[in-house]
C-alpha cells in the first residue's frame, strides 16, 4: 500500500510535461496537508521530475535518463543564470539541444540557430525574433528587454524569451560548467543503478516465525532478508547468525536486528560499499523516505559495480582525475610516483592546494596496494604532519612505503619531495574491500 508522499509523487509524474503545480493545489488535489505537499514537492525536485523558478512556479519537466543527462531544460537554464522569464513560459519543459552566442552578422547568426537551441545574444530585437521563428529559445544578455511583439511571439511559439543581467561570456561559462557539472553526475554509480527491486527480493514479514527464514533460505540459499510489516515498512534484518539454536515456532521479531542501516536510491555506490564494510554487513536494503522497503544491494554488486567504474572513459573531468592525469609511475621494486602541479591544483596563493595534496597521496596509496595484489581500498584517515608551499609547475616524487598489513587494514608512510627537497610527509590508514 503507498502512503500519501508516494501517491503525490505518483501524481505529480503522471502530469503531462510542461504543467505547472503549486503546493495549494497538490495539497486540494490529493486532499493532504500543505506541508505533506510541500515535501513531496521538494522530492520530486530532487528527482528532477520538476523544476522551481522564482517568479514563474513550478513547473513538470521531461525526466531525462541518465545517459542524456547532459541536456538542460530551459527552467534549469533559468535558475542557472538567475534570469527573467519575458515570454514563452509554457516552452520551460523543454530540453536544448545547443546554445549559440550570437556575435556576428544576423544572417550568420541564423545559419547556426535551429529548433531546440538557445540563441544568447544581447539587444539586437531582430535576431531575438528570427531565433524565436527558427524554433529556438532566445536569452538576452546584459539585462535588456526586447519588443511586446516579440513576447507575444514567444508565447504563441511555446518557446522561452528570458533576460539576465549578467554579460554573454559570463553566461555562456555559467551553462557550459552546469552541463559539465552533469556530465560528472552522468559519470557516477548510484544505489538507484544497481540495486535489486522489491519485486525480486526475498523478505520476511515482522509476524512470521524462524520456521518461515529456513523454507526461505533452503529455497534461496541466501544468508540474510530483510523484515518488514504488510505494507513493506522496514523494520529488521534477520541472518543465520540471529536464528542460530532458535526454536522453530520463535518470532522473527524477537530474534531480527531493529532499526538496521539502510540506504537510499540517491546514496553512491561508493558510500553504500564503504558503509557495508565498514559496519560488517552483506545485504544493505534501500528504502524511501517513509522508510517503505525499495529493494537490496549486496556487497558483491557493489564491489561489481565499482570494478565496472573504474574502467569507464570519464566525460567530465574531476580534481581526482586531473591528479591521475598528471602521475607518472617510476620504478619496479620500490614504487615512486612523479607528479606535475598544474595551475588548477592551486590555492589563492599559487601553491598546491590542500586538497590535491591529500588526493595524490590517497591515488598513490591505492597504486600501491594494487601493484602488492591486494584490491581495492578505502583511504580511512590521513595525517599530514609536514608540508612546506609547493609552486604551480612543479615536479614531486612521491614516495610511499607500508608500513604494517593486516587482512583488513593497512598503514602506510609517505614522503614527497621537490628538486630532491623534502617538501611533505604523511601517514595514511586503508581499509581494504574484501569479497
Amino acid at each position: 500500500m503507498s502512503t500519501k508522499h508516494e501517491k503525490i509523487l505518483q501524481y505529480i509524474e503522471s502530469l503531462p510535461v510542461g504543467d505547472k503545480i503549486s503546493v495549494r493545489q497538490i495539497a486540494k488535489e490529493m486532499q493532504v496537508s500543505e506541508g505533506t505537499a510541500y515535501r513531496a514537492i521538494k522530492e520530486a525536485e530532487n528527482r528532477r521530475l520538476v523544476s522551481s523558478i522564482e517568479r514563474v512556479g513550478t513547473i513538470r519537466i521531461e525526466k531525462k535518463k541518465k545517459e542524456n543527462i547532459e541536456k538542460l531544460t530551459f527552467a534549469e537554464i533559468v535558475n542557472i543564470i538567475d534570469g527573467q522569464v519575458l515570454g514563452g513560459k509554457s516552452g520551460l519543459h523543454k530540453t536544448l539541444t545547443k546554445f549559440v552566442i550570437g556575435a556576428m552578422q544576423l544572417e550568420d547568426m541564423m545559419r547556426y540557430t535551429d529548433a531546440g537551441s538557445l540563441l544568447i545574444v544581447g539587444n539586437r530585437m531582430k535576431a531575438h525574433e528570427n531565433a524565436l521563428r527558427a524554433g529556438a529559445a532566445v536569452l538576452i544578455t546584459g539585462g535588456f528587454d526586447t519588443t511586446e511583439d516579440n513576447k507575444q511571439l514567444a508565447d504563441s511559439l511555446d518557446m522561452p524569451i528570458i533576460s539576465t543581467s549578467y554579460d554573454t561570456f559570463t553566461v555562456a561559462t555559467m551553462i557550459n560548467r552546469a552541463i559539465y557539472d552533469q556530465l560528472i553526475k552522468k559519470d557516477i554509480l548510484f544505489i538507484e543503478d544497481i540495486f535489486i527491486p522489491m519485486t525480486e527480493t526475498s523478505v520476511l514479514r515482522n509476524d512470521e516465525t524462524i520456521q518461515h527464514f529456513h523454507k526461505l533460505n533452503e529455497r534461496t540459499t541466501h544468508g540474510a532478508f530483510p523484515v518488514v510489516t504488510a505494507n513493506n515498512k522496514l523494520v529488521g534484518m534477520v541472518t543465520v547468525k540471529d536464528v542460530i539454536g532458535k526454536e522453530e515456532d520463535e518470532p522473527i521479531e524477537k530474534v531480527m536486528t531493529k532499526n538496521p542501516i539502510a540506504g537510499s536510491m540517491k546514496m553512491s555506490v561508493a558510500s553504500a560499499g564503504h558503509r557495508m564494510i565498514w559496519e560488517g554487513i552483506d545485504l544493505l536494503p534501500v528504502v524511501d523516505d517513509d522508510n517503505i522497503l525499495q529493494g537490496v544491494i549486496s556487497r558483491q554488486d557493489v564491489l561489481k559495480a565499482l570494478q565496472l567504474a573504474q574502467r569507464q572513459p570519464h566525460q567530465g573531468e574531476t580534481i581526482d582525475d586531473l591528479v591521475k592525469n598528471e602521475m607518472k609511475v617510476l620504478g619496479d621494486e620500490n614504487l615512486i610516483v612523479e607528479f606535475k602541479v598544474t595551475p588548477q591544483m592551486t590555492n589563492q596563493y599559487g601553491a598546491i592546494s590542500y586538497g590535491a595534496f591529500t588526493t595524490l597521496l590517497a591515488e598513490v596509496g591505492s597504486f600501491a596496494l594494487k601493484r602488492r595484489k591486494r584490491g581495492d581500498a578505502i583511504a580511512e584517515n590521513m595525517t599530514i604532519y609536514f608540508i612546506k608551499p609547493v609552486q604551480m609547475e612543479s615536479i614531486l616524487t612521491v614516495k610511499p612505503r607500508i608500513l604494517d598489513m593486516s587482512r583488513k587494514f593497512v598503514k602506510m608512510d609517505f614522503e614527497v619531495f621537490s628538486n630532491q627537497t623534502l617538501v611533505g610527509k604523511a601517514m595514511m590508514t586503508f581499509q581494504l574491500l574484501e569479497r
